[in-house]
């Protein structure tokens, strides 16, 4: 199973599309590790800088819709490569959501007033959340604060996660 604790990653935007995750342009490649250096280059935001604020992380933390856009799993792809094995948003696309737990990835939906609190009081580059996969539960430190949140993953999407995504978990069942 891979890591879901670690430091986060804020990205203070609704409807990042994975075009912007990850450009078409670089889909050509045989391997995984040929998508690494292209994570999130065409995401424009203030504040946010690809070539710096990446490394290190291993959690997202963003806004509504993340993974709109073309149904491609090289988006969670890239997100793996570089670490990132956990996306926490209000929202998900629909197909984008599906890819996380089929690579045996996260993506968690907290509701809107949660995202805000986690935005509002630990925003920065400091914050770090462990998952507690018995209780269920984020811990939250940063910025001198601590916090507890729950979060729910189903059944099925947690087989995925455990099993490593769908093609082991396809290949321990059938």
């Amino acid at each position: 199973m891979k890591n879901f604790s670690g430091r986060v990653l804020f990205l203070d935007r609704s409807d990042i599309n994975t075009d912007e995750i990850i450009p078409a342009k670089h889909l050509t490649g045989v391997s995984k590790e040929n998508l690494r250096p292209h994570l999130l280059e065409d995401l424009r935001m203030e504040e946010f800088n690809p070539e710096t604020d990446i490394a290190g992380n291993s959690i997202i933390v963003t806004r509504s819709n993340f993974g709109c856009g073309s149904s491609r799993e090289h988006a969670p792809w890239a997100l793996e490569v570089n670490g990132i094995n956990l996306v926490i948003a209000v929202s998900f696309a629909r197909i984008f959501r599906q890819n996380m737990f089929n690579c045996g990835m996260m993506a968690v939906e907290l509701p809107t007033e949660t995202i805000e609190y986690l935005f509002t009081t630990f925003f920065g580059p400091d914050t770090h959340i462990e998952t507690d996969w018995g209780k269920k539960l984020f811990s939250v430190t940063g910025n001198g604060r601590k916090a507890e949140i729950p979060f729910t993953i189903s059944d099925f999407d947690r087989s995925l996660v455990e099993a490593g995504g769908w093609v082991d978990f396809a290949d321990a069942r059938y």
